[in-house]
C-alpha cells in the first residue's frame, strides 16, 4: 500500500495522526536516523523543529512554550540547564496542543516535542516527521498533499545525511552525556 493509500485509511478512522512509526514510507529515513550518533540526530531534529516552531510563532504570537521547549532543549543538550527544566518545558509544549483546535498546529506541537526529545534518546527522532507530515496532510488536505510531503520527507533525508557527515564540525557545545560514544 502506498503511503496515500494508507494515510487515506488512517483519515477515514478518524486517526488524530497520519502516519505511524512503522509506516513504509518512513522505514528509509529511520534506517538513516538508527545508523547515527545522537549528536547528528539532535542537530537534524533542531534544524526541522526551527521551522515548526517559527510557524506556531506566526500563528500564536503570544506563546512562548513552542519556542521555550526547543530554547531548554538546545541548552539541555550544550550542558547548560538538567533534564528536569528541559522536560517540563517540553512538557509545555505537549499541554499547548491540548489548547488548540487546530489539527495542523496540534501535530506541529507534537513534532517540536518529539524532535526537543532527541536530547533525551533519538529513538523519539521519528516521532518528528510522524507529526510534522501529519500536519502537512492537515494543511493541505489528502487531495494535495503529496508534493508537500514528498518534498519535506527528501528534505529529512538529504538533512540526516547532512548531519551524518558534517556533525563532528558541529562548534557548538555538548553536555558530557552527548560526548559518549555510543550516545543513543
Amino acid at each position: 500500500m502506498d503511503w496515500i493509500e494508507e494515510v487515506k485509511e488512517k483519515i477515514s478512522r478518524k486517526n488524530q495522526i497520519l502516519f505511524a512509526k512503522d509506516s513504509e514510507y518512513l522505514q528509509e529515513l529511520t534506517q538513516l536516523i538508527e545508523k547515527q550518533n545522537r549528536r547528528a540526530v539532535v542537530l537534524w531534529a533542531f534544524e526541522f523543529a526551527e521551522d515548526a516552531v517559527q510557524k506556531l510563532s506566526e500563528r500564536y504570537p503570544n506563546e512562548n512554550r513552542p519556542s521555550l521547549s526547543l530554547t531548554h532543549s538546545k541548552e539541555w543538550a550544550a550542558g547548560r540547564i538538567k533534564m528536569p527544566e528541559a522536560k517540563q518545558a517540553i512538557l509545555g509544549v505537549h499541554a499547548f496542543a491540548k489548547e488548540i483546535e487546530s489539527p495542523e498546529d496540534i501535530a506541529l506541537c507534537h513534532a517540536v516535542g518529539q524532535a526537543c526529545g532527541t536530547v533525551h534518546t533519538k529513538r523519539h527522532a521519528p516521532g518528528f516527521p510522524i507529526y510534522e507530515l501529519t500536519a502537512l496532510v492537515r494543511h493541505y488536505g489528502i487531495d494535495d498533499c503529496k508534493e508537500p510531503v514528498e518534498k519535506r520527507m527528501a528534505q529529512y533525508i538529504d538533512r540526516i545525511l547532512y548531519w551524518e557527515e558534517n556533525e563532528p564540525e558541529y562548534d557548538g557545545l555538548w553536555a558530557g552525556f552527548m560526548l559518549k560514544e555510543n550516545s543513543k
